[in-house]
């Protein structure tokens, strides 16, 4: 009687273990990043990634007195800011920066919510960044 237990238990087992349904894992969603960093840091990432896009977020006027080498201008306080950054491509890494760090904080925030995948913003805009000796061209 034992022995036909274990084998009904046994039949049982591999019966259910064999019908046992397999899953495939989900893929895993990319993880944004999305961070202030210093100029020094903003200094090296622009070194070691040459297809950075670097953004200037200050107003033409400010823009052409001074700026990050190969910066592109997108005036914060434009009409058509949100759609300027929209139709840039999410997949690409960014730095931000204005003045000081206020408006390319918002930028940054924007940026997050439309989907951009890797964003930068620089503290102390491109005022410290002066201040710590860093190149601008005009």
């Amino acid at each position: 009687m034992k022995r036909l237990l274990l084998t009904l238990l046994i039949i049982a087992l591999t019966l259910s273990l064999g019908c046992a349904k397999t899953t495939t894992p989900e893929p895993e969603t990319p993880t944004q990043i999305i961070a202030d960093i210093s100029t020094q840091d903003a200094s090296a990432l622009i070194e070691e990634n040459p297809d950075l896009i670097i953004i200037d977020v200050r107003r033409p006027s400010e823009f052409a007195t001074g700026h990050i080498e190969n910066a592109i201008n997108l005036n914060y306080q434009s009409k058509t800011f949100g759609d300027e950054l929209n139709d840039l491509e999410k997949d690409k890494t960014y730095l931000v920066y204005c003045a000081v760090g206020g408006r390319s904080a918002y930028a940054r925030d924007m940026m997050q919510g439309l989907g951009f995948m890797e964003v930068y913003n620089m503290t102390g805009g491109i005022n410290q960044w002066k201040a710590d000796g860093l190149l601008t061209v005009k």
